[in-house]
């Protein structure tokens, strides 16, 4: 039995699409469907109530597209929203939180650094996941304003990009660090930037491929793959949908592709 329908993902801008091309790449014969909040964004700075509200918006409109499961690529929204719409919502929901265990069992300095924004370093759900850290490894908060706006920019080694993350990356890096989480879904795309600020030493991880074969795990369960041999369509919807947004996403997805707007 096949299920054709799509999967909903979603983002405060395009750093999901870190996520988006993750789960592209082990499940080619899905559709999916990305929705980016640009034209309010960051989220990474602001309430509870607005991140609650904003994700009520795309949500609303993945949930008319009749998505069969809904991936949340953002660290920020994972943090304040996954706990409700999982009481919600009857469909398999994935959030994405920083990969702070696989770092403890990695670093060999037995110090990590954390790259995110400062909501996540401060929910109580990133709260509790260190305390899963094993004793004796220090792991090093880093929130990172303006890292988002760089990547939304498409500023990716710009002076002014490397000069930002050179005050972020090398305290880490004299503190100790052997490995850096990337807490946010728009940092993978300064992967080259911030690995060469940290040094080639210094591991980064991204927990991308981890979120795209917890997808798979949840909809093998539920019977819920796409089966036929057909590859899968990609559609982008956001809430600021400019000339210049539509640049920027063919810039990070490698390929000529459409941005719809999605009603705000």
């Amino acid at each position: 039995m096949t299920d054709p329908r799509p999967i909903g993902i979603l983002d405060s801008g395009f750093g999901g699409l870190s996520v988006s091309r993750a789960i592209r790449q082990a499940l080619p014969h899905e559709h999916l469907i990305y929705t980016a909040d640009c034209g309010f964004a960051p989220w990474g700075d602001r309430p509870d109530d607005f991140i609650h509200a904003r994700i009520d918006v795309l949500v609303k409109f993945l949930l008319h597209r009749n998505i069969k499961a809904l991936v949340i690529a953002c660290n920020t929204a994972t943090a304040v929203c996954a706990k409700r719409l999982r009481s919600e919502l009857s469909l398999p929901i994935i959030g994405i939180e920083p990969a702070v265990l696989p770092a403890a069992r990695e670093t060999k300095s037995q110090t990590i650094g954390v790259l995110a924004t400062t909501k996540t370093l401060t929910s109580p759900k990133y709260q509790h996941l260190k305390t899963l850290v094993p004793s004796g490894i220090r792991v090093l908060d880093c929130p990172c304003p303006g890292l988002m706006d760089c990547v939304e920019a498409g500023h990716f080694d710009t002076p002014e990009t490397m000069a930002l993350l050179a005050t972020y990356v090398k305290p880490l890096v004299n503190e100790g660090a052997d490995t850096l989480v990337l807490g946010c879904t728009h940092y993978p795309f300064l992967a080259d930037a911030i690995q060469k600020t940290a040094g080639p030493s210094v591991h980064l991880l991204d927990p991308a491929p981890a979120v795209a074969k917890q997808l798979c795990r949840r909809l093998e369960a539920l019977q819920l793959f796409n089966t036929l041999s057909t590859l899968g369509v990609s559609e982008f919807y956001t809430t600021d949908a400019t000339p210049k947004r539509e640049n920027i996403l063919q810039l990070l997805t490698s390929r000529a592709t459409t941005l719809h707007l999605l009603p705000t």
